[in-house]
């Protein structure tokens, strides 16, 4: 399969470039030039491989209601003191959710499974899984695998592995996925932390009391350039999502043929979507890398879009309706797609716990690691919004077979 990875790239036919055109037409050709020849003649996927086989990797069957078995890959690591089971997703990732062509994937876990498995309280057990159609996950062979379907198999995993309860953390596609966990497994899913907010505005008869905050209230800065943010993503950054909603297959052909054609496609994302985030050529090329060489192909990964539009009671609108019961964490990055006011966001959900970053984009866990760290710890930590709401686990580990607080 490298051999042949070679000869495409070798053979590629780019395509001609208006002078001056910059970014203002999508991925330059400059950089994808420059990109295509060090994939062909340096960048060494065996040794970004060897890194991946360092992760506590594992792969298991899950079964999901109406579509058989699937492999499902994820990463496992526990802490040595840890009582409180988190479990993230990104969608592929990678999420990457909501909104976006498969940038993201169980690499983005990778940056802050040390911050969050180490001694330093309180600690947590990590599972971070490709999503069916993504990483080194099945393929999904029927229509209709929409939201539900993913939540159903993140939600067996965590029973599997024997994480009865658990709380989740999401970004991209995983915020949704999430969310639809909480509103079908609310006895299961204890708290909820995400970093992609796209709550709605609160209304007089909603949200009285949030409406007239929302409403006397000043905006602060990142709110401000937050609706610049926002506008931006909607004019001139979100045409993938329709075509990937509409006709994913027709996409599909080029992404599966051409590794360049998945380059720029992924590329102008990861410059576009981060806080000016300093890429090597050998991350770009690794996270690329995990979707042309992944179990189902580019292709698969473009149709959560499509099922999620179609679905009408558990799509993209439901996630971002308010569900009870389970408690709710927000990070607000001000460089994420869209970007809203602290009011939206506490419309999802009774919110226990809330940051604004000066810095971040879409990426947090990879560009930001340790902000995203540091409020996952104050939220789940003593005196934390949601301390405590694993039965008998803390994070703390145990002495004389007590909780350590």
């Amino acid at each position: 399969q490298l051999e042949w990875l070679a000869q495409k790239l070798q053979y590629t036919n780019f395509p001609d470039e208006l002078d001056e055109a910059g970014w203002a037409y999508g991925a330059p050709l400059a950089d994808i030039k420059r990109l295509t020849k060090y994939w062909q003649e340096q960048y060494d996927w065996r040794k970004a491989e060897a890194a991946i086989n360092e992760l506590p990797n594992y792969r298991t069957p899950i079964d999901v209601d109406g579509f058989g078995t699937l492999g499902i890959h994820f990463i496992h690591q526990k802490s040595p003191l840890s009582h409180t089971h988190i479990k993230r997703r990104k969608a592929e990732e990678k999420r990457k959710s909501n909104i976006k062509p498969g940038p993201g994937s169980f690499l983005e876990v990778t940056k802050i499974l040390p911050l969050l498995t180490s001694s330093t309280t309180p600690s947590f057990h990590i599972v971070a899984p490709s999503l069916p159609n993504y990483g080194f996950s099945s393929a999904v062979t029927k229509r209709g695998f929409s939201l539900p379907q993913y939540a159903e198999t993140c939600h067996k995993l965590m029973l599997r592995l024997g994480y009865p309860q658990y709380v989740t953390q999401g970004g991209d596609w995983g915020c949704m996925i999430t969310r639809i966990m909480s509103l079908r497994y609310p006895s299961h899913v204890r708290a909820a932390h995400i970093n992609m907010i796209r709550g709605l505005a609160p209304t007089l008869f909603s949200n009285p009391l949030l409406y007239l905050q929302h409403q006397f209230s000043p905006s602060n800065a990142r709110e401000r350039n937050g609706a610049d943010r926002s506008n931006w993503f909607q004019k001139e950054g979100s045409g993938y999502r329709l075509q990937q909603a509409t006709k994913p297959q027709t996409l599909g052909y080029s992404l599966s043929d051409s590794p360049v054609g998945l380059l720029a496609w992924m590329y102008e994302k990861l410059h576009d979507w981060t806080d000016a985030y300093p890429w090597t050529d050998d991350e770009i090329l690794t996270w690329v890398s995990i979707y042309w060489h992944s179990a189902a192909g580019p292709a698969a990964t473009l149709r959560i879009y499509y099922e999620a539009a179609k679905d009408r009671e558990f799509g993209r609108d439901r996630s971002e309706l308010y569900v009870p019961t389970v408690k709710l964490g927000l990070s607000h990055f001000p460089k994420e797609l869209t970007v809203v006011p602290k009011t939206y966001g506490r419309t999802m959900g009774p919110v226990v716990f809330e940051s604004e970053k000066e810095k971040g984009g879409h990426f947090a866990a990879w560009e930001c690691p340790d902000e995203l760290a540091s409020d996952l710890r104050i939220m789940f930590g003593k005196g934390g919004g949601a301390a405590g709401v694993v039965d008998g686990r803390s994070g703390y580990g145990v002495e004389k077979g007590r909780a350590k607080l």
